[in-house]
């Protein structure tokens, strides 16, 4: 391996770290509100099923761009694959994360679960968007850590009114994103192959993620929070996203 080359390696782990580390930013605006009373942890769950929504859609539609059956595929893959891990979890019966146990603790993992396979596809968007050129792959990078901030947000809509602390919130977003800067250098020295898997990829993590919204976020949101508050929470979430997702690409 020649010195341009190692030095390629680094500037691409390095970037994919920096999308990483920007996840841990939004577990910011919970620090100045983490006590949340019953009703408010539900539009916390709507917000977060909101921002779950608007980047699967973003997810959705970058695959459909690339291959359109292959990210059919990876949806229902996504879908099935969550579904099992869920049930799977639900069946332990001393289910721990951090000090949260039980329900909370079976929540607080397919979140971050969840999140975590969403940050293998952006890995690897990465990683090709950097074989086709560095600027290429920066402009990438860059807008992916924007992106993550909001996902690190839904996680910590999650995590922090069940009792996790802020800084741990934070940390568990950026332990997400680590499949972006494990995944980028496979995915720049070998992205013949990562290409084409792109697309399935995308929309496995849309999958994933759109049945965490609908099988879990959404129905416990419902137990503690009315209707039409929870439509208006997750409606607003969903809203904010989509229009920094148009400002991004249009940038």
């Amino acid at each position: 391996m020649s010195p341009s080359d190692t030095t390629d390696l680094i500037v691409v782990f390095v970037a994919a770290l920096g999308t990483a580390l920007a996840t841990g930013l939004g577990a910011v605006p919970l620090a100045f509100a983490p006590r949340l009373a019953g009703s408010t942890v539900g539009l916390a769950n709507a917000a977060a099923a909101g921002c779950m929504v608007a980047a699967s859609g973003l997810l959705l539609y970058e695959g459909a761009v690339d291959r359109v059956p292959g990210t059919v595929v990876g949806v229902a893959a996504g879908v099935a694959f969550t579904a099992v891990a869920a049930r799977v979890i639900a069946t332990r019966t001393n289910v721990r994360f951090e000090e949260l146990a039980q329900a909370d603790a079976r929540k607080a993992l397919l979140i971050v679960g969840v999140m975590t396979v969403h940050s293998v596809a952006e890995g690897i968007g990465i990683g090709v968007s950097f074989a086709d050129a560095e600027s290429v792959g920066l402009t990438t990078a860059v807008a992916i850590a924007v992106h993550n901030v909001p996902e690190g947000l839904a996680i910590s809509l999650v995590l922090v009114p069940r009792g996790i602390p802020v800084l741990h919130a934070a940390g568990w977003s950026i332990v997400s994103s680590l499949p972006q800067p494990l995944l980028a250098l496979p995915a720049f020295a070998f992205v013949a192959t990562f290409s084409s898997l792109l697309p399935v990829g995308l929309g496995f993590a849309a999958g994933a993620m759109l049945w965490m919204v609908a099988a879990e976020l959404v129905p416990e949101a419902l137990r503690t929070a009315s209707v039409g508050r929870v439509v208006l929470s997750g409606a607003v979430a969903l809203a904010v996203l989509v229009v920094f997702q148009a400002l991004l690409l249009s940038a």
